[in-house]
């Protein structure tokens, strides 16, 4: 546990870091609006990095089929997020999924067949869909180690293409409230 609240507090003093960027950078430009968003998907993309390291960290912990199954719910939470998925978007969040570090711990034909099984449910039926991906995720509540990575894994899977959007970002605080985790704690 030391270990995670050291890579957590490092993710904080990015964070800091990144807020005082966007406070001093922010001064002497015209258009401020434009400058703090693109300081502010820095600061994301900065999250996400920290949030790869302490997943990689935490590898030889990550190996329970809970940890798998509500990972990939989350996965295909993020992914049906905005209510569709198209082949692209399966593609490209299939290619995420097993190119993770942590994740590589399970056969990708598991992985595959879980995250599909989610996103074909969440599209047919978002609701019902939404409801059962969320039990599955509050599976792993049991283990704070294994709930708090379900989120990163989570974050790092929706800010991988550079954008975090609000449908993502409010999937994952509703994952965050079912797994009894504060959302601020992974800025969301």
């Amino acid at each position: 546990m030391a270990l995670f609240d050291r890579l957590k507090d490092q993710a904080k003093n990015l964070q800091q870091q990144a807020q005082s960027g966007r406070a001093q950078g922010g001064r002497g430009t015209t258009t401020g609006g434009q400058g703090q968003g693109g300081s502010r998907g820095g600061s994301r993309s900065q999250l996400v990095g920290v949030l790869k390291t302490q997943l990689g960290s935490l590898k030889t912990e990550l190996k329970s089929g809970a940890y798998r199954d509500a990972s990939m719910a989350m996965c295909a939470l993020v992914a049906a997020a905005d209510g569709q998925v198209d082949a692209a978007e399966m593609q490209q969040m299939e290619s995420l999924i097993l190119g993770n570090e942590v994740l590589q711990n399970f056969p990708p034909e598991q992985l595959r067949q879980r995250f599909h099984k989610h996103v074909d449910q969440l599209t047919r039926n978002f609701p019902q869909g939404k409801a059962e991906a969320l039990q599955e995720i509050a599976k792993a509540a049991k283990k704070p180690t294994e709930a708090r990575a379900v989120i990163q894994t989570g974050i790092v899977i929706a800010g991988a293409d550079g954008h975090f959007s609000q449908a993502e970002q409010a999937v994952l605080r509703e994952a965050c409230g079912t797994l009894g985790l504060a959302p601020a704690e992974f800025q969301l």
